[in-house]
């Protein structure tokens, strides 16, 4: 084989596999057709969970310093400044969750980012390059790029967008339905200092001619992201530079001269789909090539970053771990149910929107409540556990670990046994990492093993039934002994 792992696209998806990959020792390849990475603001909320799966990468400290908080809505009629509320409903972090909010942060930002983190562990992207042609077999699959090379690789993974040529060469159906027939605008947009829009605000005309507006300041920038309504169906966004200080000068106090620069403009229509299958043999779906969204509510970007995370681990215990490839199934099995109930929230958020509600969004656009109890990598041996009860399949919350944090101790592409409350085994091996509780209300009382993604995935009293549970993911240890 020439690579373990191509994968094609280099947005959010791309990026955060590859990085995974490279973390554990996989040789993967990035291809991206474009020659730089995406330019635009689109996907700008990165989500508490998502900001947990970064932490793990080793990219939350350049992301808390590039982003903010999002700021509060000020609606506007004209000239007249309204009420102000907050779209987002803001927590405090706590011992369990330590990233309680939504950051506000360009996707492009985010993307640089990430490709730094890529590049300090080795890896790269091989930008204008793109995938055309695909075989597969049982053993493998052959690459054919642009550049006239072709790679042979034991998997691919396709996160190449919604549009993906992967998923429709390979004959998989998207089904879905389309959330709001309106075309919409979105740009990234300079504006003079001296206009009546501050940075202090998410600015919004609801009842602008033609359709709303919507003017959000970007952090670490000087650029606000627009976003503009068409009551047309079956209107034709234009997004030239002209165009886009027309449409602002019409719908908004705004002046052409106020916006000084256009630095990038698109369109779109709000659709809620999902791929019907996310692998074909040994080629996977991720991000928007296996789900699309309305991006109200900030779903898109962070479930995607979620199916790169997902499948990561799983293809490094395969490759490098002598697991199971049947440890592959679970990758459709478990993003499937969740990507279809995040399509829910985001199509239920935007039509809301869209009738005029102003709803805070809270805990349902988090993504720390989504877990894998269904999932047949969710084994939970206990009887009897109350009502709420931490079990296998959820989240694995933060705590106080010794002098540092649960967090600390689950950062790496290893697993981690954690007795709360019980005896904890003695034996340990470089892939399972141990640690004991006297007591955590959180997690109650057992033994924990905490998969690679930060889910809970086998629970017990005692070590009966672990081996088994180890085999099956490739992390197999020495005999058990309690102490």
């Amino acid at each position: 084989m020439d690579t373990d792992v191509v994968i094609v696209g280099a947005g959010p998806t791309g990026l955060v596999l590859a990085i995974d990959l490279a973390r554990r020792g996989v040789r993967a390849v990035l291809v991206e057709k474009g020659e730089r990475l995406f330019p635009g603001s689109r996907g700008k909320g990165i989500q508490p969970r998502s900001l947990e799966v970064l932490d793990d990468l080793g990219v939350l400290p350049a992301i808390l310093s590039a982003s903010s908080l999002y700021p509060r809505m000020l609606g506007w009629e004209g000239t007249e400044r309204l009420a102000e509320w907050d779209m987002l409903k803001r927590s405090e972090p706590s011992g369990q969750v330590p990233y309680a909010n939504t950051l506000l942060i360009p996707q492009s930002r985010t993307q640089e980012l990430l490709y730094e983190r890529l590049t300090e562990l080795g890896g790269d992207v091989r930008f204008g390059t793109a995938l055309t042609g695909l075989r597969r077999s049982e053993d493998g699959v052959e690459a054919d790029l642009s550049t006239g090379e072709t790679l042979r690789a034991a998997y691919l993974v396709a996160a190449d967008g919604g549009r993906s040529p992967i998923r429709k060469a390979l004959g998989i159906g998207m089904t879905g339905e389309t959330v709001d027939p309106r075309p919409m605008l979105v740009a990234d947009v300079r504006l003079s200092p001296d206009t009546i829009v501050d940075r202090g605000n998410w600015h919004i005309w609801l009842k602008a001619p033609g359709g709303a507006v919507a003017l959000c300041p970007l952090p670490g920038s000087d650029r606000f992201q627009l976003i503009a309504a068409s009551e047309d169906e079956t209107a034709t966004v234009d997004t030239s530079p002209e165009a886009v200080r027309a449409l602002l000068a019409a719908r908004t106090p705004l002046t052409e001269a106020d916006v000084v620069e256009v630095l990038w403009a698109s369109d779109f229509r709000a659709r809620a789909a999902m791929a019907d299958r996310f692998r074909a043999g040994r080629v996977f779906l991720a991000g928007d090539a296996a789900h699309v969204h309305s991006p109200a509510g900030g779903q898109g970007l962070n479930t995607s970053i979620q199916d790169a995370y997902n499948l990561g681990w799983k293809l490094g215990q395969v490759l490098r771990h002598g697991a199971p490839p049947a440890l592959l199934d679970s990758y459709e099995s478990e993003r499937m149910p969740v990507a279809a109930d995040v399509l829910g929230i985001s199509t239920r958020i935007h039509r809301a929107s869209s009738d005029g509600a102003n709803a805070q969004r809270g805990e349902e656009v988090q993504q720390l409540m989504l877990g894998y109890r269904d999932s047949a990598l969710a084994v939970e041996t206990r009887d009897g556990l109350p009502q709420g009860a931490l079990q296998a399949g959820d989240r694995a919350p933060d705590g106080p670990c010794g002098e540092g944090r649960l967090f600390d101790l689950f950062r790496g592409p290893h697993f981690t046994l954690l007795a709360v409350g019980v005896p904890l085994p003695a034996s340990a091996s470089e892939q399972v990492r141990t640690a004991r509780l006297a007591g955590y209300e959180a997690y109650g009382r057992g033994l924990f093993l905490i998969r690679p993604d930060g889910y809970v995935g086998w629970a017990g009293e005692t070590t009966d039934g672990l081996d088994a549970y180890l085999a099956a993911v490739g992390a197999p240890v020495p005999a058990w002994a309690a102490v």
